[in-house]
């Protein structure tokens, strides 16, 4: 609706006032030029501004002293009174400066030294002098509030020109933005409905060559406004833990940088048949992408991304697909020689990459070697030199789970899930013959997992040996049958001369 006079019947026009030059050196809130009013900050028709905050990301901060000092790479812009907005996740050395909150400079040398307070001329804060590594301090550019759009009519308008070098907001009363204006621009305002405080804005901007759509006010979810085109936008995020993806995730990046995880993707029918993000497992386990309530991804329940898999996951409103999630027909084996002596070794990413592992080296002590969680066959070969106590070198992963004990000498197949190794082969398939290597006393070539000295071995050319915990008890040869030390008959002996 709008005001009428009851003298004139005409609409009233609060901003008779029809220029007005703007120094911002702080958030400001204007008021409409009428009798009563307790301020002379009025709106005008036409408004040159020109703030005296910047906006800008500081370099190079660093706490050095107790009492909220601080220095920077040189600025021209501090000043007393200035707001200085922190964010980011703390790695430095220094402390007293907390994220997500705004403090205010009261005392600056107005390029280089500057010291913050928690509120706007109040005492400096308490701190501890070091570096200010992951923060990220940002000078609040400032605002400019229009005043109560229920105190005007429809149609009440205004033109701001920046004519200064830093980017102010034009707000409504209630602070939510209606322009934000860069240097040299000029936009023009005007009030569309007055139910409540806020009114609803309508935009046009000027300066430009013809009147066109601010770009800032159309960009969403994957576009960025830079100067007045939209861009295509991508958000880099990562996370090292369970993360449920969002409506908010669309055309982001998410890449992993744990071990094991999952990502859940929320309801499908939430998120609609157009929405999609960008996934890559840059972690050293497996990525599992689990959509919630029972919805299908590529017709499954779950898939499961390896290191350096990577895809778009794409939603249709019903179910989830992934577009460049390749699976490589090419069998590409490379192998890994690692020198190995004693104790627990942890493989590296691009160690357990190599599909086919030889160990080498002599033995002092049994060896562990320490997979990454994460689903791959493996080709083992004992190679090392067991020394006399007859070592050996048993797998497991990070996760723990069944390992699997490999002595000198011997191979085997290794399936993990990625948590257990398991043995790839359980019974004999195709061809029927099964050679085994020769074995020692000490280390039967077949032998018992929970007893490995104890099983049958080749002595040596011609002979066939049965080894007890490490002892030979049994020899057959073509002449007979050798079995040292005394034996126990207990159903007695029958048959030949003795």
């Amino acid at each position: 609706m709008s005001f009428t006079s009851p003298f004139t019947g005409q609409v009233i026009q609060p901003t008779d006032v029809s220029y007005r030059s703007i120094v911002l050196s702080a958030d400001s809130v204007l008021t409409w030029p009428i009798n009563g009013s307790v301020t002379d900050n009025a709106a005008a028709r036409v408004m040159d501004v020109s703030s005296l905050s910047s906006g800008l990301v500081l370099a190079g901060v660093t706490v050095t002293g107790t009492a909220g000092q601080c220095s920077c790479t040189a600025t021209p812009s501090l000043f007393v009174g200035q707001a200085v907005v922190v964010t980011g996740v703390s790695t430095g050395t220094s402390g007293g400066i907390t994220t997500g909150n705004t403090y205010y400079i009261i005392v600056t040398n107005g390029t280089t030294t500057f010291t913050l307070s928690a509120t706007l001329g109040g005492a400096a804060v308490a701190t501890t002098a070091g570096t200010t590594t992951g923060l990220t301090f940002t000078l609040d550019s400032f605002t400019l509030d229009m005043p109560p759009a229920n105190q005007a009519s429809v149609g009440i308008d205004a033109l701001f020109r920046n004519i200064g070098s830093y980017t102010f907001t034009v707000r409504t009363y209630v602070g939510g933005t209606i322009v934000t204006i860069a240097p040299g621009e000029a936009k023009y305002i005007y009030l569309t409905t007055n139910a409540n405080t806020a009114g609803t804005w309508g935009l046009i901007a000027f300066g430009v060559g013809t009147s066109n759509v601010d770009a800032a006010t159309l960009a969403g979810f994957g576009l960025k406004a830079i100067s007045n085109t939209l861009n295509a936008a991508n958000e880099v995020n990562t996370f090292a833990s369970g993360y449920t993806a969002l409506d908010t995730d669309r055309a982001s990046t998410y890449v992993w940088t744990g071990g094991s995880g999952t990502l859940t993707l929320t309801s499908a029918v939430t998120l609609g048949n157009d929405w999609y993000m960008m996934v890559r497992n840059g972690g050293t386990g497996t990525l599992t992408i689990a959509p919630a309530g029972g919805i299908l991804i590529n017709g499954a329940s779950t898939i499961a991304l390896q290191p350096a898999d990577s895809c778009v996951i794409c939603c249709s409103g019903s179910a989830f697909f992934t577009v460049g999630l390749g699976r490589s027909t090419e069998f590409n084996f490379t192998q890994l020689t690692k020198a190995v002596v004693t104790g627990s070794y942890t493989l590296t990413a691009s160690e357990a990459a190599n599909t086919i592992q030889k160990y080498t080296g002599t033995l002092t002590g049994n060896v562990t070697i320490v997979l990454p969680q994460t689903i791959q066959v493996y080709y083992i070969t004992n190679q090392t030199n067991g020394g006399g106590p007859g070592y050996q070198i048993t797998f497991t992963t990070s996760g723990g789970g069944a390992t699997a004990t490999v002595p000198a000498s011997q191979q085997v197949i290794l399936l993990c899930d990625s948590v257990n190794l398991l043995n790839a082969s359980t019974i004999a398939a195709g061809a029927v013959n099964v050679s085994l290597v020769d074995g020692t006393v000490g280390a039967p070539s077949l032998n018992f997992a929970t007893e490995t000295s104890t099983g049958i071995y080749r002595p040596g050319s011609g002979e066939f040996g049965i080894a007890i915990l490490g002892v030979k008890l049994f020899g057959l040869t073509a002449t007979g049958l050798n079995i040292p030390g005394t034996g126990n008959f207990t159903g007695g002996v029958q048959g030949g001369t003795f």
